[in-house]
């Protein structure tokens, strides 16, 4: 098991690392359409200081139909440039949330080779909470060069998906709620059917929080997913609505040193809306 801290940070820690001349602080904050909450103005009402935004709907591919799919390397890579994020940077990002979306774009910098990042515990909400600094002006970033290199091992696709489907290799952990994972509700998606992958198994996002949004212990985090029926040992593939949720199962599980981790991009966006692929209910 790693230290948890290597992929997680306190508020604490970054409170007292945060002048560090080599320390980024992003705001990856996402919210449901439902919520009706605009994550660019909520940053630009109230950040923590050098923090700079970072946009899920806008970083990605915007000429795939499904939604914030990741983008091609050389858009990422300017993209990070342009806010100043780049190679020997140690990155800190974190959400309005609490643990939600942060988890989405600590992913995406591993995928495009930038191992240096962590999520803020507790993000914003936590933040505030503890009476910590915040500001409201636009923040200045100078360019820094990014160097994009992919690692297709954090990434599958629907095709690869279906492939091992029934054979064991991969196991596939759904992040959604039960009820949609069991086709109780409609999906919030025109088009897309209820259910599941088949052989798939239920770990809702949430049981792997605490009521303050922080990531469970490392103790905690294993039971929950042993209870779930996750083996440890065996690689792993996290999917959930749109691939923002599955990240926070990558997550947990990269806090318990597994390392054999994979994120289905499309999820149920996908799977659920293609009817040559199948589904369980």
């Amino acid at each position: 098991m790693i230290d948890k801290s290597e992929a997680i940070v306190s508020t604490d820690w970054l409170l007292q690392h945060i002048e560090q001349p080599d320390l980024r602080v992003v705001d990856a904050s996402w919210y449901m359409p439902d919520q009706g909450r605009n994550p660019r103005a909520d940053y630009a009402n109230e950040h923590i200081p050098g923090a700079v935004f970072f946009d899920i709907d806008e970083v990605c591919d915007l000429d795939n139909p499904l939604p914030h799919m990741l983008p091609p390397p050389e858009k990422f890579a300017s993209r990070m440039r342009k806010l100043g994020l780049g190679d020997g940077n140690r990155i800190v990002i974190y959400d309005g949330s609490g643990l939600f979306s942060a988890a989405r774009v600590w992913w995406m910098f591993r995928v495009f080779g930038h191992e240096d990042v962590s999520v803020l515990d507790g993000g914003l909400p936590k933040w505030k909470a503890e009476g910590k600094p915040l500001a409201d002006l636009p923040e200045m970033s100078r360019e820094r060069h990014f160097t994009a290199r992919v690692n297709g091992t954090l990434i599958r696709e629907a095709d690869q998906i279906r492939a091992h489907l029934g054979n064991g290799k991969e196991q596939i952990l759904d992040a959604r709620s039960p009820s949609r994972f069991n086709a109780q509700e409609p999906e919030p998606r025109p088009g897309v059917r209820g259910g599941h992958i088949p052989g798939s198994r239920n770990v809702h996002y949430r049981t792997l929080l605490n009521e303050d949004g922080t990531l469970l212990s490392p103790d905690a985090l294993r039971q929950t997913f042993l209870a779930a029926g996750v083996d440890l040992n065996k690689p792993v593939v996290t999917s959930c609505g749109s691939g923002i949720t599955a990240a926070i199962l990558a997550l947990g599980l990269h806090v318990l040193g597994h390392r054999q981790v994979s994120v289905y991009d499309g999820s149920w966006a996908e799977w659920g809306s293609r009817a040559d692929l199948p589904v369980d209910a």
